[in-house]
């Protein structure tokens, strides 16, 4: 049998295997919260534009509002002969209601209701992974203010290069979440603008009220070209090269957190909430929330690429290809909220072994660039030759298997005569991290005033945009 939605088209129902290809209703069921606002936000603006009558859009309402309560308690029915989330409420409301429901769809097309669905889902799931974002920071903020003074290696190359402080080390991933939350802000105000009333790609010729839905909806205006309307996936692409990037420095951290967690580092502890053991090993503690997050990042990225491909070929306007825009989008979207909760949890539970830090601080010479800018200070070396000497003395030191604080005077003299025992003011690993106070730097006193900085921050964003 023909489908009942465009029966007076077609005289025979869809081949199986075109049913399971076309369908997208195992999926798309996940914007039905947001399908029932666009239709009831329709629905009235036709009632106040004298399209449909009164008491046909509150009989319609009416339905649409039970049939969200039977979804909301699992009593509702999904249907892939129906195949997408529109067609379902649609079939559902007809049941419920009766004829009134063939008015909903006056002077719209399900080219532009899905593309209303998705973005109103997108903008709900940015602002849910704004709040996690800011929860992150916070968490942060706060262990770097607890430990600002807290010494421990700081590497390129993941070689050591010179003593940081832990708090200091936090505070780079607030400021990266800093600029991944504004991303997200952005990509929001871009892609706040309401396509119903679109159409299939025309507009329509019914005078409809495209701001009144828009207004209704949230949304600042209505889009401005019915063509680009149905046809544009920009805001989840750009949802997703948002989410991508934030991905990517979570993934970084967590690759920092397995690192730190190993014994041959043994700068931080998990407790056995984010940890797992072995079904061998019974010595081991596995960081598998962190590698999970990690990993994660693979397909938040993988999920851009892919809609990125699908778009890149589509003349104007609408193509059924475009209905691949949503299980990457949603499991991409989903799965960054995980990941947040997820370091979120880590970086409240992680316990820093400070002993083992203050010692992988000082390992690999890493206050020879302290020594090298003491030359300079002091004797008014240029700095060339300061690097110079200050290799030289960490080849001593190498020879002598100690670190360069254990050098003594005349040692040091050996190499450069003019050097005072003064020289020993920089050379602890403490007095390193304490000297470096160019804005920005690791000294304690500067982690601490941008710790309260982000934490005040934070506060009176959250007070400005309670939850």
């Amino acid at each position: 049998m023909s489908n009942k939605m465009w029966g007076g088209r077609f005289d025979s129902g869809p081949d199986a295997i075109m049913e399971d290809i076309n369908a997208s209703i195992e999926f798309d069921k996940a914007l039905w919260r947001q399908d029932i606002a666009g239709s009831r936000a329709h629905v009235a603006m036709l009632a106040k534009q004298g399209i449909i009558e009164a008491k046909d859009a509150a009989t319609i309402s009416k339905g649409l509002e039970n049939i969200a309560t039977e979804i909301e308690s699992g009593q509702f029915t999904f249907s892939r002969a129906l195949e997408d989330i529109h067609m379902n409420i649609e079939s559902r409301l007809a049941e419920t209601i009766g004829a009134a429901a063939g008015r909903l769809h006056t002077a719209r097309s399900r080219n532009d209701q899905v593309a209303t669905d998705m973005r109103l889902w997108v903008r709900d799931t940015l602002d849910l992974l704004d709040g996690q974002a800011a929860a992150l920071q916070s968490a942060l903020a706060e262990k770097a203010l607890a430990f600002a003074g807290a010494v421990m290696p700081g590497f390129t190359h993941l070689q050591s290069a010179q003593p940081v402080t832990f708090g200091h080390h936090l505070l780079a991933y607030v400021e990266m979440l800093g600029r991944d939350r504004g991303r997200i802000a952005d990509a929001r105000k871009r892609m706040n603008e309401n396509p119903l009333g679109a159409a299939a790609l025309a507009g329509t010729s019914f005078p409809i009220d495209r701001f009144m839905t828009a207004a209704a909806l949230g949304f600042d205006r209505p889009t401005a070209n019915s063509l680009d309307s149905v046809s544009d996936r920009d805001f989840a692409l750009e949802a997703l090269a948002a989410a991508s990037i934030s991905a990517m420095h979570l993934s970084r951290f967590a690759e920092e957190i397995v690192i730190w967690t190993t014994p041959q580092f043994g700068l931080v502890a998990l407790s056995d909430k984010f940890t797992t053991g072995s079904s061998i090993m019974p010595q081991k503690r596995n960081p598998d929330a962190a590698e999970l997050v990690r990993a994660k990042s693979g397909r938040i990225i993988g999920a851009l690429t892919g809609l990125l491909i699908v778009m890149k070929g589509l003349p104007l306007t609408y193509a059924k290809d475009m209905q691949e825009d949503k299980e990457g989008t949603f499991d991409a979207l989903q799965s960054l909220s995980l990941c947040l909760a997820a370091m979120t949890g880590m970086v409240k539970d992680m316990t820093p072994d400070l002993k083992a830090m203050k010692k992988a601080a000082g390992s690999g010479y890493a206050t020879a660039t302290d020594l090298a800018d003491w030359l300079v200070k002091n004797l008014k070396m240029p700095f060339r030759d300061a690097h110079h000497v200050t290799g030289r003395i960490v080849g001593l030191a190498e020879a002598r298997k100690v670190g360069l604080e254990k050098l003594s005077l005349a040692e040091l003299q050996s190499v450069e005569p003019r050097i005072t025992d003064a020289i020993f003011d920089v050379l602890g690993v403490e007095k390193s991290v304490r000297s470096r106070v160019s804005y920005g730097g690791t000294a304690p006193v500067n982690v601490r005033a941008q710790a309260r900085r982000w934490l005040a921050k934070l506060k009176r964003e959250a007070r400005k945009n309670p939850s």
